[in-house]
């Protein structure tokens, strides 16, 4: 089995020791290559093509935010995990909107960074019920400036729209399941298909769709 290849980009040095000694402990795992800038982040993302990048947002010359976007606008497909304390919402937001497929806090437990980085390579978000509060509470204050429906949700069923709407609010498949009384296989269809429809990688994209183009009233 190929390893998970990582980047992880941080200024500090003891905080990118202290993540590679973690992840190469645990099997199928391998650091390719270690950023101290976000300009060398996305260097080093172009040239090793890593699965997962383990990003910090407040780096020096280019902060995570702008390389995450710059990253995402090259067409890279690593995933982008932002290193965050949850301090700053808008860094949130703002990371949510540059294309990061997860958070992470930088107090997490070892264990909780392994999953993460497994959990991205896999093709999942890592979209936390704090995370999703938090960008729900974002729109809390009203409708967002220039929100517009958009053509691709014509092609949405009814029930896709539906479970949409309920991922923008941060239910979990099985809250979906237990509110539509359906089957959780049955959601994880409907979401796939969802975001097959509309183009978007994740979840998390998903949330922040749905807010942009008005398909979730905030504060509803």
């Amino acid at each position: 089995m190929t390893d998970i290849r990582v980047l992880l980009a941080d200024d500090q040095d003891l905080v990118r020791g202290g993540f590679r000694v973690i992840l190469e402990t645990e099997p199928g795992i391998a650091v390719v290559g270690e950023a101290r800038d976000g300009v060398e982040a996305v260097r080093l993302a172009d040239e090793l093509r890593p699965d997962v990048i383990c990003m910090d947002v407040q780096m020096p010359n280019l902060d995570g935010l702008e390389a995450t976007r710059r990253i995402r606008d090259s067409g890279n497909p690593a995933a982008v995990a932002i290193l965050t304390t949850f301090d700053r919402d808008d860094y949130l937001f703002e990371a949510l909107s540059a294309g990061a497929s997860g958070f992470l806090l930088k107090n997490a437990s070892p264990e909780k960074l392994i999953e993460a980085v497994q959990s991205l390579a896999a093709g999942d978000a890592l979209l936390a019920p704090d995370v999703t509060r938090r960008v729900i509470e974002r729109f809390a204050g009203g409708p967002i400036s220039g929100a517009v429906p958009s053509p691709a949700v014509d092609d949405l069923t009814d029930r896709e729209l539906e479970v949409l709407g309920l991922v923008a609010r941060g239910m979990s498949n099985a809250e979906i399941a237990k509110h539509l009384f359906l089957g959780e296989a049955t959601v994880k269809t409907h979401v796939s298909k969802v975001l097959m429809k509309l183009g978007l990688r994740d979840r998390i994209q998903a949330v922040v769709f749905a807010y942009e183009h008005g398909i979730v009233v905030p504060g509803a």
